[in-house]
């Protein structure tokens, strides 16, 4: 079967200390660290063995992954087998990019993060190309904060015409009309991040094709619905496998909502769902074709 799988580890630590993040500047001990490593290699040593199924894989760390080694040579590794159709990480892209060389530029693919304040702008975009220059599939995004607007202007006019400039809408902060006209502007796809989806008892491919793993292994529809579904590593979740409506009122996160058979994401993103890689160049959204809840949606990744 087409599996999707998002997996995340224990690994907390981050090197930036984004004042919107939850989760910034902390640091795991070297216990934590190794613990964390330990947990990564059984899962792609169940990747890597699990070949009766055709597997998708985000990493989607609290921390930042690629920072440490293990996170680069798994990624790396995972990209050449034939079993493994995609796999991504997210990353806000401190780390140096000649581990790429190790992998396949077919199946990986990064989805960047730019932080301003964290990074040096100038850094950040000779990063982005030198993975376009290695062929590697990626998008690069920003949260939708005012003081970032000049930030974001300037990465849609020096990125490469072909990479999608996403935004996040930034937790807390209500957009008026005309500012959420600007950053449409800049990402027609921003109507959907704008505001939470209604999701309550709604088709989600999240629990039948999209899977979501910790480091013990334990199996949840997705990272945002807590009851879980069995094991990876003793088979347990298979039988779990099946179509079931979102138990939760809303979804305000795109690793969860581009999964709702309600939104045509599938579609928009066909080939890239992972990466949040459009299929073609986004057109306006136009109308979201779900009800939309307030507040904003969460501004993290």
């Amino acid at each position: 079967m087409d599996l999707t799988l998002l997996y995340r580890g224990p690994l907390a630590s981050c090197d930036y200390d984004c004042p919107y993040c939850p989760f910034a500047k902390r640091r795991d001990t070297g216990d934590q660290l190794r613990a964390d490593r330990a947990a990564l290699e059984r899962f792609a040593a169940w990747a890597t063995a699990n070949t009766d199924d055709r597997l998708s894989i985000l990493f989607t760390p609290w921390g930042e992954g690629l920072v440490r080694s293990w996170y680069r040579r798994t990624l790396a590794e995972l990209s050449h087998l034939p079993h493994i159709r995609r796999v991504a990480i997210q990353t806000n892209l401190s780390c140096r990019t000649d581990w790429l060389a190790d992998a396949d530029p077919d199946t990986l693919a990064l989805w960047c993060t730019f932080h301003p304040g964290q990074t040096p702008y100038d850094r950040f975009l000779t990063k982005c190309r030198e993975l376009a220059a290695r062929g590697i599939r990626f998008s690069v995004g920003i949260v939708g904060l005012p003081e970032h607007l000049d930030a974001a202007r300037r990465l849609r006019a020096d990125l490469p015409d072909h990479v999608y400039l996403w935004i996040n809408a930034a937790d807390g902060h209500t957009y008026t009309g005309p500012e959420a006209d600007g950053w449409t502007r800049l990402d027609p796809l921003f109507p959907y991040s704008r505001h939470p989806h209604a999701s309550a008892g709604l088709p989600c491919r999240t629990g039948e094709s999209v899977i979501s793993v910790d480091g013990e292994g334990t199996v949840r529809r997705c990272h945002f619905v807590r009851d879980p579904l069995g094991n990876l590593y003793d088979g347990t979740y298979r039988a779990a496998l099946a179509p079931r409506g979102c138990p939760l009122t809303t979804c305000d996160c795109h690793i969860g909502y581009v999964h709702l058979e309600t939104l045509p994401l599938y579609d928009v993103f066909a080939g890239g769902v992972l990466e949040r890689v459009p299929a073609a160049r986004p057109a306006p959204a136009g109308p979201v074709p779900v009800t939309l809840l307030p507040p904003p949606t969460t501004a993290v990744r």
